[in-house]
Formats: structure tokens, sequence, C-alpha cells
């Protein structure tokens, strides 16, 4: 989940759901060099490490096209967040807004109050699922390494909680960005050691791997890459932040085109490397030499100081609703501040925290994560707010497109959280 990482002042790093505190988004005047840099940031994340593993669940060409179908059907619903905010800036004055709008915000004008509190909600959950996965990845990376120290709920629990706790009490999204960009360079790192090692492994390497392992194994492969393409609240944001925004299109159908197939090589590569004994974080198939080491203990340090970055919304949403809600006053009152806002910050993390620790199958729960919470916020609510907004100037076929992708976006939730309960 790389929505919320960067956090050095830019509209990627804008909050995702509220704007600045003036009311007013960024505008950087953002090149488009630039801005297909922040896309391709805001979207490629720790989820990547999981492809290979999805590949070996439905084979290399199931996969790929798996990969390549989600990735189209997010690049166009994308477009369709961006249709929406040219409909309001039509039909508005210019003075009124001038086109900015949140991702919130959209909810809000479509279905008032209500398609607010929905979209916060998902996108609240679907950061928390993140934030879960990065425990997850950091707690397994590091039992690999030093499994005879303690479990990988063992790390969670002794490390990485204290760590959090503490971490969570920096307010100052900019202090922490030298390390959302490590984290990134450390994501580039080990995808170039885990192709080289692969390359390695290369004899024959379309043999005994399959193509395609049947209809079942590819939801499970089409959630994780909807989950690795979950950049998508940042789409208004990074639209915004360029200076000339008629360009904004091309730039980001570039970026997701090249994110396709960066996804498709690294996925196929480690697979026929690998074949059945592809593990669901791809890097743990790597061998302990210093090379694999320095990369498992550079990600795992990065991500534990992103970490915060990712609870950054979650922390907003939930000390917004802590404050309207008057609880914070009544606490005030009593004396009792230190159980107001800095003890939801604890909480909230401890919750996240207990949830990782339980969680043995990574590729599994982002699988999960991205079938079901991502594939509504990428899919069904952008086909309802275009719907809405524009719906009455549409062409009958664009109509039936929006259709679709709502229909499907809903039945492939529901398949995602009935086979959730169903193997449980």
């Amino acid at each position: 989940m790389a929505a919320a990482k960067a956090a050095d002042g830019s509209a990627s790093a804008a909050p995702l759901l509220l704007a600045q505190e003036d009311g007013s988004p960024r505008r950087g005047g953002a090149t488009p060099a630039q801005t297909l840099g922040n896309v391709v940031v805001s979207i490629v994340g720790t989820g990547v490490l999981g492809l290979p593993y999805a590949f070996r669940a439905a084979g290399w060409l199931a996969g790929s096209v798996g990969v390549a179908a989600a990735g189209s059907a997010t690049l166009y619903c994308m477009l369709l967040l961006v249709d929406c905010r040219d409909k309001l800036e039509e039909d508005e004055p210019e003075e009124c807004c001038q086109g900015h709008y949140t991702y919130g915000d959209l909810g809000e004008r479509c279905f008032g109050a209500i398609g607010r509190c929905l979209t916060e909600i998902l996108i609240l959950v679907s950061q928390a699922g993140g934030s879960v996965a990065y425990l997850i990845f950091i707690g397994q990376n590091l039992h690999s390494i030093f499994s005879q120290l303690m479990s990988p709920a063992g790390f969670i629990f002794a490390i990485l909680l204290p760590v959090q706790i503490a971490l969570s009490f920096i307010h100052s999204l900019p202090s922490l960005s030298p390390f959302s960009i490590f984290a990134d360079v450390c994501n580039v790192l080990a995808m170039a050691i885990v192709i080289k090692e692969d390359l390695q492994l290369f004899d024959h390497p379309f043999a005994n791997r399959s193509a395609f392992n049947g209809l079942w194994a590819v939801p499970f492969t089409f959630g994780v890459a909807v989950f690795c393409f979950e950049g998508f609240s940042m789409t208004l944001a990074l639209e915004a932040s360029m200076a000339e925004r008629r360009k904004f299109r091309w730039v980001l159908s570039q970026a997701v085109a090249a994110i396709i197939t960066v996804y498709v090589c690294f996925g196929v590569c480690g697979y026929l490397a690998y074949g059945d004994a592809t593990k669901d974080i791809i890097t743990l198939n790597l061998p302990n030499n210093w090379s694999s080491v320095a990369v498992k203990v550079g990600l795992c340090i990065a991500l534990a100081f992103t970490f915060p970055v990712m609870m950054h919304p979650i922390h907003e949403i939930v000390e917004t609703r802590f404050r309207s809600s008057g609880c914070f006053q009544k606490l005030s009152h009593n004396g009792a501040e230190w159980l107001g806002l800095p003890s939801s910050r604890i909480l909230v993390v401890a919750i996240l925290t207990v949830v990782a620790s339980f969680i043995p199958a990574f590729g599994s729960f982002i699988s999960f994560v991205g079938s079901t919470m991502c594939a509504l916020l990428s899919f069904v609510l952008p086909a309802l707010f275009h719907l809405s907004i524009v719906g009455s100037s549409m062409s009958l076929w664009r109509r039936v497109l929006d259709y679709v992708i709502l229909l499907f976006g809903l039945a492939f939730a529901g398949y995602g959280l009935v086979s959730a309960l169903s193997s449980h």
C-alpha cells in the first residue's frame, strides 16, 4: 500500500482524505516527468513482493493476464475520477473550489454525508490493511534472518509495537520523508536482487511451470494485483499538482503501462525461478548471503519508519471523528486529557499489531484486502461517482461500461469476502 508513503509536501504527500489546513490542495506545478515519478512512487509498494506467489497460484500466463487486467481496469477507473472532477469544474463557477476535490469530496457531492463517510471508511480500512501487511512483512523477514530468536509474532510484539507506539506521536510527516525514499530504494534493490537470483536459477525456465492452474486461482491473483495498484486515492491530488493538467491522462497511462510491464516481468521471473517452492514473500526465497540479508534488513528498517506514514490518514480520521463526537472535550473537562487523542494513537497501533500477529499468510492477506476493500475503492466507488456526476451526458456504451465495472467490483468484493469466511 503505497498511497500514503510520500511525505515531502508535494501532492503525493497530501492526506488521502483531508485538505490542507487552509482548505486548498497543493499545486506545486509539477512537470510531466515529476508527475510520472510521483505516480510510480504512489502505486509501487511492498505488495509487489507477493506477486511471484500469485503467479505460482494461477500460472505464469494467467498471472500475466490478471496483472494486465487489474492494471488496465485501475487506470480506467482513475480516469473516471478525473472525468468527475472535470465535470464539476465545468458546471460550477471558477471561484467555487476551482476544480479541486478529494476522493471524500466526490463521495459527499454524490451522496451527501453518507457518501463521504463510506468513502472515508473504505480508505481507512484499506490503509489499515496496508499497515498490517507492513507488519506481517517485517515480522516474517526478521524471522527468516534471526529464526533462532523468536517467531514472526514475537518480533511484531517485542520490537515493532514499542517502536511504532513511539513513532505514532510524530505528527510531522516531512520528518519521515527520508525513510519513505529509503523504502522505495530498498524496494527497487529487492526487486533487482530477486531478478538477479532468478536469472541464475534459469536452466529450462518453462519446464514444470504451469501456464494456467484453473479458473479458481485467477481471483486470488487478481486480488493481489489490485492490492499492488492501490495508490488509487492519490489520483486527484496528483492530477491537481500538475502545471499542465491536460497532460495528466497521458502521463498516468504511461506510468501504469510501465508498472504493468515491471509487475508482469517480476512475477513471471520469480515463479519461473522457484516454481512450487515460491513463497508468499519472494524475499524469503533468497539465500542468506550478505546482499540478501542487507536488503531484507534495509526493507524492514525502512518500512518500520514508513509505517507511521501509512498510519497518518488513519490517525487523521480517528482523531477528527473523536473531536467531533465531543468525547475529547468531556475527557478534558474531567481532567483526563491523557485518555484523549494520544491514547487513541496507541490503541489503533496496538489493535493493528494484534491483528498482524494472528495472520500467518502474507499472500492470502493482501489478496483478501485487494479483492474486498481495494475492489470497492478502486472499481465500485469510481463507477458510482461517474454515473452520478457525468451520467446524464455520457453515451450509452459508457454508461453500460460503468455498470459492468460497478457490478464486477461488487461481485468480486463479495467473492473475496465469502472466500475468506469459508476458509476459516
